[in-house]
């Protein structure tokens, strides 16, 4: 029998993404993380197609995050997207949202993300949830990036908290 505090997967049995669990900030996100794999040639949608979708669709909390950083997005976007793009890669390769066509770190991502935001009483995964649980993944890429140019995951993570709040005070 189910029980009500059992873990609900953020997959169907038919490895698509659960609609319902994802706001739709979030969504947008996805479908750009979709659309930036696509764009690099890439035959599956990785941590960083993730980064680039929050990027390239900043809600309220990203661009406070980014202003917190001293980001310029739309650069820091195209950085990611020339960084991640594949010269030899399959530029018509079939991909949707679906379990199958995601790296293990972006199911994880997923499923991390939506704990973050039962953690915090909420239904459904937000563009915040998903970089928090990026940025705070072991061995992000995305966060490893930074610390090449000497940015922290810690103060990342640290200006993405603080831009989550001051947003939830608005």
């Amino acid at each position: 029998m189910a029980n009500s505090e059992e873990s609900v997967d953020v997959f169907l049995p038919s490895g698509r993404l659960r609609p319902e669990l994802v706001d739709e900030p979030a969504n947008g996100v996805l479908q750009q993380s979709l659309r930036m794999a696509h764009d690099t040639c890439w035959d599956s949608i990785r941590s960083p197609h993730v980064f680039m979708g929050l990027l390239a669709t900043p809600d309220q909390g990203v661009n406070n995050w980014g202003e917190r950083l001293g980001a310029d997005l739309p650069k820091l976007l195209e950085q990611f997207r020339e960084l991640f793009r594949q010269e030899d890669g399959d530029a018509e390769a079939l991909l949707v949202l679906n379990r199958e066509f995601l790296s293990d770190n972006v199911i994880r991502l997923l499923r991390d993300s939506f704990n973050r935001a039962q953690e915090h009483q909420r239904r459904q995964i937000t563009p915040m949830d998903l970089l928090i649980s990026l940025l705070t993944a072991p061995n992000s890429i995305v966060a490893e990036c930074f610390e090449r140019i000497g940015v922290t995951a810690a103060k990342l993570t640290e200006l993405a908290v603080m831009a989550e709040q001051a947003m939830r005070k608005k």
